[in-house]
């Protein structure tokens, strides 16, 4: 009897064991990959914010970033100021891009007043400004940046998802769904409107570009009122920033 308690002690002792070592292994493994994944994190929202702004290696129909090679050398061609507003008051902050939307969002809510990164990107003679926004499709966030000029015309975009339906609301980050907003008016009589995403909004091959709405994609109503929602939430805190080029 008091050797099949030592066992089972024993077995005891050996799982806690391995729990320990287990846990032990797993939070060195996080430890080391932190600064792979930071890394990593950081290349690809230079390739966001290059996409939007159309430095990109797309072909006729498919959407490709730059490498991860060439994007912080692009990304210091292209972006000339990266900038911070918060409570009305604009700074430059060179590691604008870092800034965590879906925290700012949760500070907004917690009364803490956001900080809204933008960046003033430069290409061919012209300026694009590029705003990254954050919203809720149907299963998790989706999110986006958008370039636009100092008329809130957007000149490009680029939007993406967490776990969206594949074929349906995941076509989000399709080019034919991204390249529709190119053109797109946010203002109307000066009064920012947003961009819908409409079904059967009676301009199918997206010829008005006055209109602030786009074709839905057929079977994602819930993942376009999402993008539509994200639009106007967001790119409206930006609107005072926009008047104030034009003063």
């Amino acid at each position: 009897m008091e050797n099949r308690t030592d066992k089972n002690s024993y077995t005891i002792m050996f799982a806690i064991i391995m729990v320990i070592v287990v846990g032990a292994l797993l939070a060195f493994l996080a430890s080391s990959l932190k600064p792979r994944i930071t890394e990593n994190e950081r290349l690809e929202k230079q390739q966001n914010i290059l996409y939007a702004m159309g430095v990109n290696d797309n072909d006729e129909t498919s959407a490709n970033f730059v490498s991860t090679k060439d994007a912080p050398g692009l990304f210091e061609k292209y972006i000339k100021k990266q900038l911070v507003i918060q409570d009305g008051q604009v700074t430059e902050d060179d590691q604008a891009y870092l800034i965590d939307v879906k925290k700012e969002q949760a500070n907004a809510k917690a009364g803490i007043a956001r900080r809204l990164p933008l960046f003033v990107g430069e290409k061919d003679g012209k300026t694009y400004y590029i705003a990254p926004i954050r919203g809720k499709g149907l299963w998790d966030a989706i999110w986006a940046y958008i370039a636009m000029d100092k008329d809130m015309v957007v000149k490009g975009a680029f939007f993406d998802h967490a776990a969206e339906t594949p074929g349906l609301g995941a076509n989000i980050k399709q080019r034919y769904f991204m390249d529709d907003f190119i053109g797109e008016h946010l203002m109307s009589n000066g009064t920012f409107k947003g961009i819908n995403v409409a079904k059967g909004n009676a301009d199918p091959r997206n010829e008005d570009k006055t209109d602030n709405a786009v074709d839905a994609i057929a079977g994602a109503t819930i993942t376009g009122d999402g993008v539509s929602a994200m639009i106007r939430n967001d790119l409206k805190l930006y609107v005072p920033y926009f008047e104030n080029l034009k003063q």
